[in-house]
C-alpha cells in the first residue's frame, strides 16, 4: 500500500487497527470496516447474523456507534431458487436490525461458493477513538467472550460437533459486542480490538505494551478442548501459531494450549485494556451479560506476551 499523507486519517492498515477512520470535523470521524467470509454453520439464518455480528464487531472495537451496512454476497445463480440465500440475507438484517442499523445497498455476484459479509460506516468522535496503542503497564486485560469458535466450526464442516456445543458456539458468535463497546467506554479503555481470524494471541500482540496472561483465566466454550484433543483446529489457527509462537514466551504450556490460545475465531469478542481503578466497573457493567467479562491478565509495559500455565 502507498503510504497515507491525509492528516484526516486517524487509522489505516498501518496502524493495523479494527477499522478504518477518518476525520470529517473536529468533533466527527467516520469508521469504515468490512467483512465476509464463508458458510461456517450449516444454519443460513444463523449464517448471515453471525457475519452481520462480525462485520460490525470492528466498528464496536474502536468505540464507534455503527450507522449502516452494505450488503456483501457471491452466491451460485443456479441455486437462487432453493430459498437460502434469502434466509441469509434475512438473518443478516435481522442482526443489524437488533444493532439499530439499516442495511442500506450492497452488491452481488454469481459464485460457485457462497460468501456474505458488509461493509459497515459508523461515527466516532476522533478523540475517543479506542485504538490498538494507549495501553498503559498495569491496566487490567479483558476478554468479553469465550474462544473456540474456529475449532466449532471446523468440527461442524466434519459432521463431529456436538449439537450443544454448536447450538453455544452460534449464540457466542451471532452475540453483538455493542454492550461490551458500551462499557468500555465508560471505564475509560486505553486500548482495545475484537478477537478473530489471529486468534487470542494475534490480536494481543497488536496491542502495544505487551502482556501477562493467565491460561487458567481465559475462558473457552465448554466442549471445545476435547475438539482440541481431536485435532479439529483449523488451518488458520495452525498458521497463527506459526506465525506468533517464536514470540511468545508460553512458560511451559503445551502445545495443545498454545494452538487453542491462537485458535483462529469468528465474531470474537472485545478484548480490552482497563485502568485498574476501572476494572471492577467494567465488570460490573456486563455481569449480567450472557457471557461476562473476564480477567484474563495485564499490561506489563515490557512489549512482550507472557503466558503463565
Amino acid at each position: 500500500m502507498p503510504p497515507i499523507i491525509d492528516p484526516n486519517v486517524l487509522t489505516a492498515t498501518s496502524s493495523r487497527d479494527d477499522a478504518a477512520v477518518y476525520r470529517i470535523a473536529p468533533d466527527r470521524a467516520l469508521v469504515a470496516t468490512v467483512d465476509f467470509f464463508t458458510p461456517i454453520v450449516d444454519d443460513p439464518s444463523d449464517y448471515g447474523a453471525i457475519a452481520a455480528a462480525n462485520a460490525v464487531s470492528d466498528v464496536y472495537a474502536v468505540g464507534a456507534r455503527p450507522l449502516f451496512a452494505l450488503g456483501i454476497t457471491a452466491f451460485p445463480r443456479e441455486k437462487l431458487s432453493t430459498g437460502l440465500l434469502e434466509k441469509i440475507v434475512a438473518g443478516g438484517a435481522k442482526k443489524m436490525a437488533e444493532a439499530g442499523i439499516a442495511v442500506v445497498g450492497g452488491h452481488s455476484v454469481d459464485d460457485p461458493e457462497p460468501k456474505f459479509g458488509y461493509a459497515v460506516i459508523g461515527e466516532v468522535h476522533p478523540d475517543r477513538i479506542v485504538a490498538h496503542a494507549g495501553a498503559r503497564a498495569g491496566d487490567v486485560l479483558f476478554l468479553t467472550k469465550p474462544l473456540g469458535s474456529g475449532l466449532v466450526a471446523t468440527a461442524i464442516k466434519r459432521g463431529l460437533c456436538p449439537p450443544a456445543l454448536q447450538r453455544e458456539a452460534v449464540e457466542v458468535m451471532s452475540m453483538l459486542n455493542r454492550r461490551a463497546s458500551e462499557a468500555m467506554l465508560e471505564a475509560g479503555a486505553t486500548a482495545a480490538t475484537d478477537v478473530t481470524g489471529y486468534g487470542l494471541i494475534g490480536h494481543l500482540s497488536n496491542l502495544t505494551g505487551g502482556a501477562d496472561i493467565e491460561m487458567r483465566a481465559v475462558p473457552f466454550l465448554d466442549g471445545v478442548r476435547d475438539l482440541a484433543q481431536r485435532n479439529l483446529f483449523p488451518a488458520g489457527s495452525r498458521r497463527n501459531h506459526d506465525a506468533f509462537r517464536n514470540q511468545v514466551d508460553w512458560g511451559g504450556l503445551p502445545e495443545l494450549d498454545q494452538l487453542m490460545l491462537c485458535d483462529a475465531q469468528t465474531s470474537g469478542g472485545i478484548l480490552a485494556a482497563i485502568p485498574p481503578e476501572n476494572a471492577a466497573a467494567f465488570e460490573g457493567a456486563l455481569a449480567s451479560s450472557p457471557y461476562p467479562a473476564v480477567r484474563i491478565g495485564t499490561i506489563n509495559g515490557h512489549g512482550s506476551i507472557r503466558i503463565r500455565a
